[in-house]
């Protein structure tokens, strides 16, 4: 009865064999009646009905040569449909159902020919056995080889889209650089992904954080795009940097409004994509648009092209790509925001530092302030030239702890301060006290949320009067002093430049700590080179390193400040500064001696009228008659007034340069205050009087006494006649 089976069955399949197409259709028909998801996709229908074919034209080889169906070859076109349907993303249970379905129907078409062929029941019952039997072994071994080719190419896939994914995690965002970060994903995308990618921002999010939303299509600005090969040959619609938007019917336009993300197949007459964000030849035959969105806000958009004989997207290709663009928005977005608030903090910091040279004769100064380019923002670096009465200057510099906007308010607070205290003239050491518990202050008005509000702060006072330098530090760096062999300033190139030995106070902010102030002299035409530590500190280099190399500068550099600046920052300044810096250079001056006049009083009410007679005489030597009547009178008022209320000994000294002033020393350390007297008072309107004449007056303190003193400006006229 076997030999019979078999060669029943072999009949059965010569018979069969000339409706193998009549077959194919019926069984794709049935099959895409009972399983439609996978005819969606057009390169799993397109080898469908091949793959259909080879599948009935083997089992009726099988059936016709005897041969077991375990052994019956499979069609390759079936290996490569069960790669399709990973690639797609169709699950396997659905590639599984394919088959029983495709085989049970092709089993029933085969089965409906046998009445035909014979009458024999028991033919007929074994016949249908043996197919049944035959049917099903085809279906578990193919069944078995599909699943490992489905199961191969979705671990390769899998596994290629683990590896872009990390690839792009290690490679997008190493910057926050807006520009390069978008750089940095069209580079991604367009490495064995797509062949051409475009990134385009929101201007709103790029120009104007607050702005509210346009009213139409939302403009965007071509923020980078990369084409493989990347050989300059492909010519972009919108070139990197332009301006344009999408019409707001578009395909693209609805993904970027609504945030989602969208496989899109361009047709031949396809008129629902806007390709201006593509190929100018107009080649894409499929794109991925995805919305760049990063904390519940839409960026911008990304767009992944493939072009010419490469496959179509795929949905896995999809979610692959919404991965990219996920971490691509995030960086993006974390780039903007630094960059916000480092243009905001640099606003800042720029708005609180000096714009202008200050008037002053006593230092010729310059200085540098430059931020730094690490990603912890904007420091609170500051600088400061103040001038102060009898022709000194206070050189200031200072570096709050911190980054960003709150360490740039910081820092105006402190300078503001320091500015108020160099007002009321008070030694380093007294100015740097008071500083310190300015910032206790604000550590307890910000509370322990804000972080520890701390500073260090370098003070300098010089006097080019006395040519001595006063200064105090609190926990900042100390300062470089170049000065000229011999007291002589006409020697470039040949300057001795040291660190002064000086104690570093504790840093501003502990309280209860004391800071001292250390006095040199310094010859005429020295430099002082006042520094954060952001110019000595390096990955590179140590700070004895460093310190040695800005001593050679200063020691064998040219005389003026703005070029030993240049000098500093070039010999100095890292590849890549991890720290902001401000670099404040002055080269000091000295008085002429002839422009200082200087008259020690008894205290004695006599010695009024002989005051009044130096003064007479010292404005006629240096060609100043015209202000004798109102210099006189002030200078009466101090004297009169440092007799009476004060101590001896009594000094008075008349200083010109800009301004011609008149100071009076006594050691009471008592200051006086202005006070309006009444009409029947016989004293009272001595301060008041030298307040009315005076363009600028007031009090100093210094451990020996007080000094009070009176400004007056000098016409031009009175300056050339001073000069000669």
């Amino acid at each position: 009865m076997r030999s019979d089976v078999d060669a029943f069955l072999c009949r059965l399949a010569q018979e069969f064999r000339p409706r193998t197409d009549e077959s194919v259709g019926i069984l794709l028909r049935y099959t895409r009646s009972e399983l439609p998801e996978p005819w969606r996709y057009e390169e799993i229908a397109a080898l469908a009905a091949e793959e259909t074919a080879g599948h009935v034209v083997a089992f009726l080889d099988a059936l016709e040569h005897g041969v077991d169906a375990t052994e019956a070859a499979v069609p390759p076109q079936s290996l490569e449909l069960a790669r399709r349907f990973a690639r797609s993303g169709v699950p396997i249970s659905t590639l599984l159902r394919a088959y029983r379905l495709g085989h049970v129907a092709l089993l029933q078409l085969i089965q409906a020919e046998v009445p035909g062929l014979t009458d024999d029941p028991e033919l007929i019952n074994a016949a249908a056995i043996r197919l049944m039997a035959a049917g099903f072994a085809y279906v578990d071994r193919n069944s078995a080889r599909v699943v490992a080719a489905y199961q191969e190419e979705r671990d390769r896939r899998l596994q290629r889209r683990l590896l872009l994914a990390n690839e792009a995690g290690r490679r997008i965002g190493t910057t926050l650089d807006i520009g390069r970060t978008a750089q940095e994903l069209a580079d991604v995308g367009t490495d064995d992904f797509a062949g051409l990618v475009t990134v385009d921002l929101l201007v709103s999010v790029l120009d104007d954080e607050g702005a509210p939303p346009p009213s139409g299509p939302s403009p965007l600005r071509r923020v980078a795009q990369r084409s493989v090969p990347d050989d300059g040959t492909t010519e972009f619609p919108v070139p990197t940097g332009r301006t344009h938007t999408y019409p707001a019917e578009s395909e693209t336009a609805r993904a970027l409004a609504t945030g989602t993300p969208v496989l899109h197949r361009v047709g031949a007459s396809d008129s629902s994509y806007d390709e201006r964000g593509g190929p100018a030849r107009g080649d894409s035959h499929s794109v991925l648009l995805l919305p760049l969105v990063a904390r519940g806000e839409t960026l911008g958009l990304v767009q992944f092209f493939r072009t010419g004989n490469s496959p179509p997207f795929e949905e896995d290709d999809l979610l692959l790509a919404q991965e990219i663009a996920a971490r691509a928005a995030v960086s993006i977005d974390n780039a903007r925001r630094y960059t916000h608030e480092r243009s905001t903090a640099l606003t800042l910091q720029h708005s609180l530092l000096p714009r202008h040279a200050v008037e002053q004769s006593a230092v010729v100064a310059a200085s540098r302030y430059l931020p730094s380019g690490s990603r912890a923002g904007v420091g609170g670096d500051w600088y400061d030239v103040i001038p102060l009465s009898g022709a000194r200057v206070a050189l200031v510099v200072g570096d709050v702890v911190g980054r960003g906007l709150r360490a740039a308010a910081t820092m105006g607070r402190l300078r503001m301060a320091v500015r108020a205290f160099a007002d009321i003239d008070l030694m380093p050491d007294e100015l740097l006290t008071h500083l310190d518990d300015v910032v206790i202050r604000l550590q307890h008005e910000e509370g322990q949320d804000a972080g520890e509000t701390s500073a260090t702060c370098l003070y300098a006072v010089y006097d080019p009067v006395s040519r001595v330098c006063s200064l105090a530090s609190a926990g900042h760096v100390l300062p470089a002093v170049a000065t000229p062999p011999d007291g002589e300033g006409d020697a470039p190139g040949s300057r001795s430049a040291e660190f002064p030995e000086m104690p570093i106070g504790p840093p501003l902010g502990l309280g209860g700590l004391p800071f001292e102030t250390v006095q040199f002299e310094l010859a005429e035409g020295s430099l002082l080179a006042l520094f954060t530590d952001g110019l000595i500190q390096s990955r590179t280099r140590d700070v004895d390193t460093a310190r040695g190399v800005l001593r050679d500068v200063l020691a064998q550099g040219p005389e003026s400040p703005d070029e030993v600046c240049d000098g500093l920052i070039a010999a100095l300044l890292p590849e890549r500064a991890v720290d902001d810096i401000a670099l404040l250079v002055a080269r000091t001056t000295s008085l002429d001696p002839d422009h200082v006049a200087t008259l020690d009083l008894p205290s004695d009410p006599a010695a009024v009228a002989g005051a009044r007679r130096f003064t007479s005489d010292t404005l006629t030597a240096w060609g100043l008659d015209d202000l004798s009547f109102t210099t006189e009178l002030i200078v009466s008022e101090l004297v009169t007034n440092a007799i009476r209320y004060g101590k001896s000994p009594i000094h008075l000294r008349m200083i010109l340069q800009s301004t011609l002033t008149c100071e009076v020393f006594d050691a009471n350390s008592t200051a006086p205050h202005l006070r309006r007297a009444r009409t029947y008072d016989e004293g009272g309107r001595g301060l008041l009087l030298v307040a009315q004449l005076a363009e600028r007056w007031g009090t100093r303190h210094s451990r020996e006494g007080k000094t009070i003193w009176a400004e007056q400006a000098l016409l031009t006229g009175d300056l050339f006649t001073a000069a000669d």
